[in-house]
């Protein structure tokens, strides 16, 4: 009779123990869960935030404004002048006007009288723009006039009874040559000739300058004298009134062209066929180099292509409302790249689908077009540039924004999108979803307001301090 109930009180304790594993395996997964939400949440309520309100209005001043008037004694142009000097400006339309920017300061430097600068439009734009068809040479030649003596050509000299134009002595000037070359070299040859002819003239005077002065000379050139024509300011109105007549708008400065990915050695993303004429222009116009493709993007030396371009725009926070203008020569590739980022911000333009009056068609890709685009960057809401390295269109248009207002500009960080972008063409993910780590990337860049120059980044592209006063 005992052996049934220790049976049974055998099957009682299993079953309690049983109960007991069930409950603690319950509880342990209750906890569990309340662990994920919370860590969800968390993780929810820590995401990167940008306030893309916000980014349409000017960044914050900080309580400085553009000031390039001199702070310290800078006496008038003297009347005697150590003679006359010629410059030769090469390059796009950001390099001419650096170039301008340095030969004002070198005739300053050199007591010397300038010669309106020369561009050289024919050879990069095979275009005959020069200085008068692109910018006020009255308004130039005024603004300067406390500064440095300007003249539109070299004079007529006397001799042997006939009268004969002024031969400058023409002269090769080291690439980011210091202040004392202009006052040895340069100045030695011009008091022997009475004039120099300084070709080619670009990047041809150091930009980091002792003397603030100096670097306000730059500003006041670049800021106040370079005054485009009126039909091309008028046109560049025109185009940007139109733009605001549906709200606000982005400008983008898509560098997404044959000259860029050549020079940045950036072919894999290509056909065989496209890879060929990529590297064909690379070994007729660069030195040769040994550039990997994944190396270069990498470090951030690929330009980003134009759906890279509206995925970082999407994961900022704008949507495909976004009235959006595209500052671009042809892209390379065509509409095979174009598509992706049409569909995701199909209101797009361009200059020439804004010009009513059919100038740019004529002369579009040449210095106006250009022009016209630098305006119309310089007035957006917001600016866009994918590739603004040294020599740039985009580093002017980034340093005039600054100098009008810290307005607003939305630079990618090519390098530090530079793994996201690769984890997403591997289907990984990179640290979290993909919007979120370009928003970690992003967040850490400049919207546009003051921040002290760190090299490599170019005065031309931040003269914060010397040309701002608080």
């Amino acid at each position: 009779r005992r052996f049934p109930h220790r049976h049974q009180m055998k099957r009682i304790k299993g079953m309690f123990n049983m109960l007991t594993l069930a409950v603690v395996v319950l509880v342990t997964c209750i906890i569990s869960l309340i662990s994920f939400v919370k860590n969800t949440s968390g993780s929810v309520a820590s995401r990167t935030k940008i306030n893309v309100d916000a980014l349409w209005d000017a960044a914050p001043s900080d309580g400085w404004r553009p000031s390039s008037s001199p702070r310290s004694h800078w006496p008038p142009a003297s009347v005697e002048s150590n003679g006359y000097l010629r410059v030769r400006c090469n390059g796009g339309l950001n390099q001419q006007r650096s170039a301008i920017c340095n030969a004002v300061l070198a005739a300053r430097i050199m007591n010397a009288t300038l010669v309106l600068p020369e561009l050289d439009a024919n050879s990069f734009w095979h275009d005959e723009s020069d200085f008068r068809g692109i910018y006020d040479v009255e308004h130039f030649i005024e603004s300067l006039k406390y500064d440095v003596r300007v003249v539109e050509s070299l004079p007529e000299v006397r001799k042997d009874g006939k009268s004969r134009k002024l031969k400058a002595f023409q002269i090769r000037p080291p690439r980011d040559a210091p202040v004392s070359w202009y006052t040895t070299e340069a100045l030695k040859k011009m008091k022997e000739h009475g004039a120099v002819y300084l070709t080619p003239f670009s990047h041809r005077l150091a930009e980091e300058l002792d003397d603030p002065e100096y670097q306000r000379l730059r500003c006041r050139v670049n800021y106040h004298a370079l005054r485009f024509k009126p039909n091309i300011v008028e046109l560049s109105n025109s185009i940007v009134n139109r733009l605001r007549e549906q709200g606000r708008f982005i400008a983008i400065h898509l560098r997404f062209e044959m000259d860029m990915l050549a020079f940045a050695g950036c072919f894999d993303i290509f056909t065989p066929e496209e890879q060929t004429v990529l590297k064909k222009y690379r070994k007729e116009n660069f030195a040769p180099k040994n550039l990997v493709y994944d190396e270069r993007r990498a470090i951030g030396k690929c330009p980003l292509t134009p759906e890279e371009v509206g995925l970082i725009l999407r994961a900022v926070g704008f949507d495909n409302s976004t009235r959006i203008y595209l500052a671009a020569g042809e892209i390379f590739g065509g509409e095979r790249f174009m598509r992706p980022f049409r569909a995701m911000f199909p209101r797009l333009e361009t200059h020439a689908t804004l010009d009513s009056t059919g100038e740019l068609e004529k002369n579009g890709r040449g210095l106006t077009g250009s022009a016209v685009d630098y305006m119309v960057c310089l007035h957006s809401d917001v600016f866009v540039p994918t590739y603004d390295g040294p020599s740039n269109f985009a580093n002017n248009v980034l340093g005039h924004r600054l100098y009008s207002g810290f307005r607003t500009n939305v630079r990618p960080d090519r390098k530090g999108l530079a793994p996201v972008f690769a984890a997403r063409e591997k289907g990984r993910r990179s640290g979290g979803d993909f919007e979120e780590s370009v928003r970690r990337v992003m967040a850490k860049t400049n919207f546009g307001g003051p921040h002290r120059r760190v090299p490599p980044e170019s005065f031309y592209t931040n003269s914060w301090p010397e040309c701002f006063c608080r």
